[in-house]
This record gives C-alpha cells, structure tokens and sequence, in this order.
C-alpha cells in the first residue's frame, strides 16, 4: 500500500539539482584534481537548465566554488564521497501537493564505510524542513528508475544481492520499494555490467525516458562478456508490461569501446545521464563513433531538450557516471 507519496518521472519539472563534491582521493586513480575537473563541468552543465545545491567538506569549499563558480548554492557537510544518486533523498510528492524524502538505508554498498554519507539525506531533509520517510530497506537511488505512472525498473543483482537485504525475499523488497514510491508494478532485469561496483545499478543498463517508452544499453560485440546479459535485459524489456498495461516500446543504445582499470572492466554507459529542465547532461568516453551515434539517439529521444555531451571518464574511473552523482529535487506544482 502506498503512503500517499509517488517519485516522479526525472523528465517531469525540477526545483534543482543536489550533488555531493568529490572527497575521497582514494577511488580516483587519476587524482582529485581530475576528479573534480569532471564535476566541475557536469555542474556548469546542469546549471544551464535549473540551480544546484552542492554539499562540500568545509575544507574543500574553497576549491569547490573557485570550480564551479557563485551560481552554485554551497552546503557544508564531512561528506564521504560523492555519490549523491546513491545516498541523498529520494524526493516525493503527494496529491496535496506536499514534498517529502525516503531515507533508504545505505550500508556503502554493503562493502564500503561511509557513515557520514548514510546521514546526507536525514541531513538534507532537515535542512529543507521536510518529512522524512525513514525505510529500514537497504537501497541505493541509482538501483531504481520510476516512469512517474506507477512503474519501477531496477536489477535482480543489485536488489536480491546478499549484501543488501539477505532476510527478505524478493517479493518482500518488491513491495517495501513500490509501497515507498507511489508504484504499482516493478519490472526486474537480471544483471548489469561485469565489474560494475555497484553489483548492477540500473542506471548503468536501462531506464525510463517517456511513458511506456524505455532505453536500454547493448553491446553489438557478440563476442563481448556484457552482450548476452545485455540481450537478456532487452528481452525482458521488450516482452514487459508497465504498470498501465502498456507493452514497452524499447530503444537501444550501443556501448562505447571497452576500456579498462586495471585489470576491471570499466563501466562506460549512455544511459547513466542526467534529464535536466529542457536539458540533457550526458556522457562522452573518447569513442568518437559511439558517443556520437548516443549523442543522435539521445536527440532523437529528447527533442526538443538541448543535449550537452560531458567527457566523463573520469568519473566512470570512480566508479559511476553523470546520473549516479545527480538527485533531482520534483518542483512542485505553483497553486
């Protein structure tokens, strides 16, 4: 049963963006100062389309604002990293009209310790002076994608992972995560991308772009080790219901070529972008023919939105991308 709230669709209106400054040197292989050279630009980028709020350690607020400039709206805060998708508020709306947060529980992924981050979004929702709808379910924002009409996608891998929620069954997590989002129906891919440190974040592989419309990530390398999970998901799309009785319709969207870090494979995806106020902030991976053929999908999708392309592979160096380090704050509906 639903408490009243719903998520939006992330194409629906927002008050502003929240993002979180890099502050942990040891997830960036290639240093802080490249790190924060990439946030930089995805946070010029989004103020294009609306504000952003950014949380910094005190001692990096300096740096933070000689970057990303006076626009910006600085908030103070001992951060662990930056991974605001993952550990900031999920942000709700009800039919009065009324704005609220879901504070899943965040464990770091079940491998990391990040105890300040697991406060960011107590923190904010106090700040703002909103509810905070507490949920003892381990999850993190970047597992699900919602349509705003009810429906939920997210991965097996990631939801069912024993490093989450091992004492509830699917069916369990299933209904705590539609009973907080205002949804009626979840749809389950299977496995995300091999080395993803999130164990299959959703938005690394798939998501909701219009209603009963999705775009899903694929590999046109047969002999590539993400093109049979990948077909797999497609096919689980393509054959899926939403939760208005609509057959997806589902578009596709090449991979960029392999690279790595280290000895892992380095998660490059299309689909970890951001839907900005009549604006798209997406990836660029230095594969001039694939970020090119994403960049024409993207236009295509979104039309008439203005697409602005981010070389991001620093940030897939750390780990996520564009989407995983944005959470969209709804704006609420003028009276």
């Amino acid at each position: 049963m639903s408490k009243g709230y719903r998520m939006p669709a992330e194409w629906q209106p927002h008050e502003r963006c929240w993002m979180a400054w890099p502050s942990n040197a040891d997830i960036w292989p290639n240093g802080m100062t490249a790190a924060r050279r990439n946030f930089a630009a995805v946070v010029r980028a989004i103020l294009e389309f609306e504000p952003v709020t950014l949380l910094v350690r005190p001692q990096d607020r300096e740096d933070a604002f000689r970057r990303c400039g006076e626009q910006v709206t600085y908030w103070e805060y001992p951060l662990d990293d930056s991974w605001m998708r993952d550990f900031g508020p999920t942000l709700v709306v009800n039919a009065q009209n009324q704005l609220a947060g879901v504070n899943w529980t965040f464990n770091g992924w079940g491998k990391y310790p990040h105890e300040n981050d697991r406060n960011v979004a107590r923190f904010i929702l106090d700040q703002l002076g909103l509810p905070s709808i507490d949920v003892p379910l381990v999850l993190e924002g970047g597992s699900i994608h919602v349509d705003g009409e009810g429906s939920v996608l997210t991965t097996e891998q990631c939801l069912l992972h024993p490093n989450r929620n091992p004492q509830l069954s699917q069916g369990e997590i299933e209904a705590e995560v539609l009973e907080n989002l205002g949804a009626q129906s979840m749809i389950w891919l299977q496995q995300g991308l091999k080395d993803d440190d999130t164990d299959g974040h959703i938005d690394e592989i798939a998501c909701f772009v219009k209603p009963g419309v999705a775009l899903a990530l694929i590999s046109n390398d047969s002999n590539d080790i993400d093109y049979a999970p990948l077909q797999n998901n497609l096919s689980i799309l393509r054959n899926a219901v939403d939760a208005r009785g609509r057959k997806l319709e589902v578009i596709t969207v090449p991979q960029p070529e392999i690279a790595y870090k280290g000895g892992a494979r380095l998660s490059q995806s299309y689909v970890n972008f951001y839907i900005a106020n009549g604006g798209i902030v997406m990836p660029a991976f230095g594969d001039r023919k694939a970020d090119d053929r994403a960049r024409g999908v993207l236009s295509e999708i979104f039309s008439p939105r203005k697409i602005l392309q981010i070389p991001a592979r620093e940030l897939a160096y750390g780990g996520g991308n564009i989407h995983c380090i944005t959470q969209q704050q709804p704006l609420l509906a003028r009276g």
